[in-house]
């Protein structure tokens, strides 16, 4: 298939917050099922060559959640053989919370870890999941779309990183925003104000320079490449930006925007993604003081 297929955001905008939510409810398994690794990099979600992952977790009984975006189900497998599964088609998210505790039972592990959960930074934060009936729209072919974007993209991240000898993060589907990035680091210890959240002390303990991609949203519709850099540095939204790139305010800092369907009419959509997180890279990291030259990887 082509690269960077068209995913216009408005196709979509009613299955988007209901596929959301669903794993924000994986996601909230996950984080209570596996040990913190720093920068919560234990949190995220991974590809599959089918969909998605939390990858094994917990001690008894170890298990993994698999979200099938082909086959458009969930299964849930433990280490000893047993597998609970589920579609996803036709299911609210009530129906979905509810298929995930029965499931999580029937190999073993605690369904209760659910209970009462709600969603992370969304409208609806104060309904529980298990109460949500409003969202249930789930469109396959769409769904299956977004995964075959999501790996695209999976794989054009995986590429920039090996540009890079530093400290990196591993390709994350972010749950919670509902993104897939990668970050930078440097070895600057950020001191945070009194006050700032265990969260983002944990996970902004150093200086970074994040690059990815989201779909979209109603606060900004249409799906996107980005970068930023936090702390940000003075002057960072001065710098260039390739074409039909640009700088976005977000509050009192600067997101790099790179429209998806500007890098889809590229010459080279690969090209243009990498040229686009290399410079707001650059502009970060060097406004920030890092050794650029040093911590590029040239290969032999």
């Amino acid at each position: 298939m082509e690269l960077l297929p068209a995913v216009p955001y408005e196709s979509w905008s009613g299955t988007i917050p209901t596929l959301h939510r669903f794993a924000q409810v994986v996601g909230k398994v996950r984080l209570a099922a596996s040990p913190l690794r720093n920068h919560w990099w234990n949190v995220p979600l991974h590809l599959t060559g089918r969909g998605t992952t939390t990858r094994p977790m917990g001690l008894d009984p170890t298990f993994s959640i698999d979200l099938d975006f082909l086959d458009h189900r969930l299964t849930v497998d433990a280490l000893d053989g047993r597998r609970a599964s589920f579609p996803l088609v036709g299911r609210s998210v009530a129906d979905f919370h509810a298929g995930l505790v029965d499931a999580l039972t029937a190999v073993g592990a605690d369904g209760s870890v659910l209970d009462g959960a709600r969603p992370f930074d969304l409208p609806d934060a104060d309904r529980p999941f298990a109460d949500d009936t409003e969202h249930a729209t789930y469109d396959p072919a769409a769904v299956t779309r977004y995964w075959q974007v999501l790996s695209q993209v999976n794989l054009l991240l995986e590429e920039f990183a090996g540009a890079f000898t530093g400290k990196t993060s591993p390709v994350h589907h972010f749950w919670h925003t509902f993104d897939i990035a990668l970050t930078r680091f440097s070895d600057t210890v950020v001191q945070h104000p009194p006050g700032t959240d265990r969260v983002t002390r944990e996970a902004y303990s150093r200086e970074v320079v994040s690059s990815g991609f989201w779909f979209g949203d109603p606060t900004f519709p249409e799906p996107a490449f980005y970068s930023y850099t936090a702390p940000e540095p003075a002057g960072l939204a001065e710098d260039p930006l390739p074409h039909g790139a640009g700088w976005v305010e977000r509050g009192a800092s600067h997101l790099a925007v790179l429209p998806y369907e500007v890098a889809r009419a590229a010459p080279d959509r690969r090209v243009a993604v990498l040229e686009f997180y290399e410079a707001a890279y650059r502009a970060g990291a060097t406004r920030a003081g890092w050794d650029v030259d040093a911590l590029a990887h040239r290969p032999a």
